[in-house]
């Protein structure tokens, strides 16, 4: 089993440059996202992960969090480099929502992309899972 998310978006093509171009994300799947037919379902790949992006669309319930007023959802990208990546994202677009700091075990900052999705960007600084203690 997986779980890959789909980020439903407005401006999908300008959405998936930025993961491209913030989070140096690969784009290994893609219908539409043309002048001919704009509306673009996306599948990146970062690392081990991947994900979708897709245009919004309100007749299939598919609502970006720009039309919502926000997101339901906070994903969390797992990188070397959490403060070269969070100031990346924000000088191509993103906000800062939280700094990079140490924080229960991880090095963790926030940014709120540019189509409103909040990320969580950070490492552990331990072995991770820890180990449980029965």
């Amino acid at each position: 089993m997986e779980i890959s998310p789909e980020l439903s978006v407005r401006r999908g093509r300008a959405a998936v440059e930025f993961y491209k171009a913030a989070f140096g994300a690969v784009e290994i799947y893609r219908v539409g996202g043309t002048d001919e037919h704009e509306s673009v379902v996306s599948q990146l790949s970062v690392g081990k992960g991947s994900f979708w992006v897709a245009d919004e669309s309100a007749e299939n319930k598919n609502l970006s969090p720009e039309s919502l007023g926000g997101s339901t959802v906070r994903l969390l990208l797992i990188v070397e480099d959490p403060r070269s990546v969070c100031e990346q994202a924000v000088a191509l677009g993103a906000t800062q929502v939280a700094a990079v700091e140490e924080s229960h075990g991880w090095l963790l900052g926030r940014i709120e992309d540019p189509f409103g999705h909040q990320w969580e960007i950070g490492k552990p600084l331990t072995e991770w899972p820890p180990t449980v203690r029965a």
